[in-house]
C-alpha cells in the first residue's frame, strides 16, 4: 500500500497520515457494502490493505455519519479531504486496485454497489 499512499500524497497533494486514513476508509466501505466473495480476493492482492482496514475500523464513525457511499465521503471529510480529494482519492484507490486485481474484478464489485458507479 506504500505505493498507492505515495501516488495520492504526491498526485493529490494530502498528506499521508490522511492518504492512509482515506485508504482504510475506502477499504472499510467496500468490505461492508461489497460483496464478500470479490471483496476478500481483491484484498489479498493488495499487500498492507489489512492493516490499513483494521485502523480504518477501530476509527469508527461510520454509525454516527451514515453508511454507503455517502457515509464514506463524509468520514473522509471529517478526516479532512475535501469534496473533490475524496472522488480524487477514491478513483485512484480503485485504479490502483485495478491494477493489481484486474478491471473484472473491481467492476463486479463496483456495479454491486449501488451509486457508487457515479463517483468513480
Amino acid at each position: 500500500m506504500d505505493e498507492l499512499i505515495g501516488r495520492l500524497v504526491a498526485d493529490i497533494g494530502i498528506d499521508r497520515a490522511a492518504a492512509e486514513k482515506a485508504v482504510g476508509i475506502i477499504l472499510d466501505f467496500l468490505v461492508k457494502e461489497g460483496p464478500a466473495d470479490k471483496v476478500q480476493p481483491l484484498l489479498a492482492k493488495l499487500p498492507g490493505a489489512e492493516a490499513l482496514l483494521q485502523k480504518a475500523a477501530a476509527g469508527g464513525g461510520g454509525g454516527l455519519m451514515g453508511g454507503g457511499v455517502m457515509g464514506a465521503g463524509m468520514r473522509m471529510m471529517s478526516a479532512g479531504l475535501s469534496m473533490g480529494q475524496v472522488q480524487s482519492v477514491a478513483r485512484a484507490v480503485l485504479a490502483y486496485a485495478r491494477e493489481k486485481a484486474g478491471e473484472d474484478t473491481v467492476g463486479e464489485i463496483v456495479a454491486a454497489i449501488p451509486g457508487l458507479a457515479q463517483f468513480v
